[in-house]
């Protein structure tokens, strides 16, 4: 009987001893003992009634265990939904009344306000603790080490993930065992990662970057997994020098790089630092080369096509750009009002199709006609541009598009002039609502550590590198910018915050 990703990323593993997950405790969960884990989770699974095709939603912390729940959930031929840790209780009840689960795994601390959510959807409640206990892993603990894996094909669903909904409801991106097998295979392929690499994962798992990019990835190599709780910038510098790669968001780079401890010595043994989720800035890619002798390899993807583009393994990385699509994927830049390939060069549209591309929305028939053409091409919503040998730069989300006075204004292009100026660390720019101009282009910054500036002498700065109607009319001074959980910038927030 086969299940298409179990089969290619759980079931080779069975008699393979080597490390698999190595926690911050120092002790390491070999590939088969992982192996025998998931089975006895999936039978917890069938236990309470999950039968194939039903949603398990996990909102818990980063366990070993909960990877294995999504392991389980694989085998077991249900759909796995993870959540953000982060995410309130009030916001809980609108995923769960949307996916209608038949099982909620959440910390222990917050069984009994989950229970009461659960009450009136018939969904049953298992713990799993920040100390790795809970009625999960007991329950776990006293079945057999063995499951009779239910079969799957490869449209079938794997895995339910909901975008972070910052225009609207979120909504719950359908992906499929092909869905995020393919992808799998195209990064292992890529990025030439084997049984020989050790990766250091301090990454949530809640999100496509964590558990898909990082985890499948992983499986699919056999490759060795140090398993982090959480960002430690003490404990990553302590394990760069018997690690082969990174995966991070640009957050963790500029970290690192505030520490004199990262040295070119210190990552001599590393061969792939990745980062993705959001952009990673020009200064930050110099600053990481000089000090490290490392380029960093930036990629793109989204919650409902997983990677799009990376750029490559071998060969150059510009920074600026997310490289090429990804073998087996096709990328179009587009006009948002035809529909039709702009030219080279032009900025349009990002629409990519593939067997990476999710099967449509959960409970959103008309957002997936709307965003999902019956060509298979997804709309991405990004607006980029590509070059005449097919590399791939992003200029911005189509909602970030700032509309003044009639002129299209591309907040990233005025980005970069700005964190060119000395003593600017970051800058976010945005549109608030103009009664004569429609929006009226703001900018907020960010400045390094002692800097002292104002928004005067930044305008007298890019004033001659811009036209008049791209140029920011208010400097909002901040400490930090709004970031989501990934590390990209909320540019709602700022715009709710800032608008007359």
């Amino acid at each position: 009987m086969t299940n298409t990703l179990y089969d290619a990323l759980i079931a080779p593993h069975a008699e393979n001893n080597a490390p698999f997950l190595i926690n911050d405790e120092g002790t390491a969960l070999t590939y088969a003992g992982f192996v025998r884990r998931v089975a006895q989770l999936a039978n917890v699974l069938k236990n309470m009634g999950v039968a194939p095709g039903d949603r398990i939603v996990v909102q818990a912390p980063k366990q070993t265990d909960t990877i294995a729940l999504y392991g389980a959930a694989v085998q077991a031929g249900a759909v796995y939904l993870p959540l953000n840790t982060a995410y309130t209780q009030a916001e809980l009840s609108y995923f769960l009344n949307d996916a209608a689960p038949r099982l909620v795994v959440c910390d222990s601390k917050d069984e009994a306000a989950v229970t009461r959510l659960c009450s009136d959807l018939g969904a049953k409640v298992l713990t799993l603790g920040a100390d790795g206990t809970g009625s999960l892993p007991t329950a776990a603990d006293t079945v057999p080490e063995q499951f009779d894996t239910v079969a799957r094909g490869p449209d079938d669903l794997a895995a339910l993930l909901y975008t972070s909904g910052t225009t609207g409801r979120s909504k719950g991106a359908m992906l499929s065992h092909k869905n995020l097998l393919s992808n799998a295979r195209a990064l292992t392929n890529l990025w030439d990662i084997t049984r020989n690499d050790r990766l250091i994962h301090a990454l949530p798992i809640f999100h496509t970057h964590g558990l898909f990019v990082a985890m499948n990835t992983s499986l699919l190599a056999g490759a060795q997994v140090r398993f982090m709780a959480a960002f430690d910038q003490d404990a990553i510098l302590d394990e760069l020098p018997n690690s082969t790669m990174l995966m991070g968001v640009p957050t963790f780079y500029t970290r690192l790089l505030g520490d004199p401890r990262l040295t070119k010595d210190r990552c001599a043994g590393m061969r792939l630092f990745v980062s993705g989720s959001a952009p990673l800035l020009a200064e930050t890619h110099t600053a990481f080369t000089d000090r490290t002798g490392h380029r960093i390899l930036e990629r793109y993807g989204m919650t409902e096509t997983n990677m799009i583009t990376s750029n490559p393994y071998q060969g150059e990385r510009i920074e600026g750009t997310v490289g090429y699509a990804l073998p087996g994927t096709e990328v179009e830049i587009t006009s948002p009002d035809t529909g039709q390939p702009v030219p080279v060069g032009d900025i349009g549209m990002i629409e990519v199709r593939g067997d990476n591309v999710f099967q449509g929305y959960w409970n959103m028939p008309e957002k997936t006609t709307e965003e999902l053409r019956d060509s298979g091409f997804f709309i991405t919503g990004d607006l980029g541009i590509k070059s005449a040998d097919g590399r791939i730069s992003i200029v911005g989300r189509q909602k970030d598009l700032i509309i003044s006075g009639g002129y299209n204004i591309y907040p990233k292009e005025i980005e970069d002039v700005i964190n060119d100026v000395a003593g600017v660390l970051e800058s976010a720019v945005f549109g608030v609502p103009h009664p004569d101009f429609g929006e009226s282009v703001q900018a907020a910054i960010i400045f390094e550590n002692g800097v002292t500036l104002d928004g005067a002498t930044i305008a007298q700065k890019i004033a001659p590198l811009l036209a008049r109607f791209k140029q920011p009319r208010n400097y909002i001074l901040l400490d930090a910018l709004p970031r989501n959980s990934m590390g990209k910038v909320q540019k709602n927030i700022l715009r709710q915050d800032h608008s007359p």
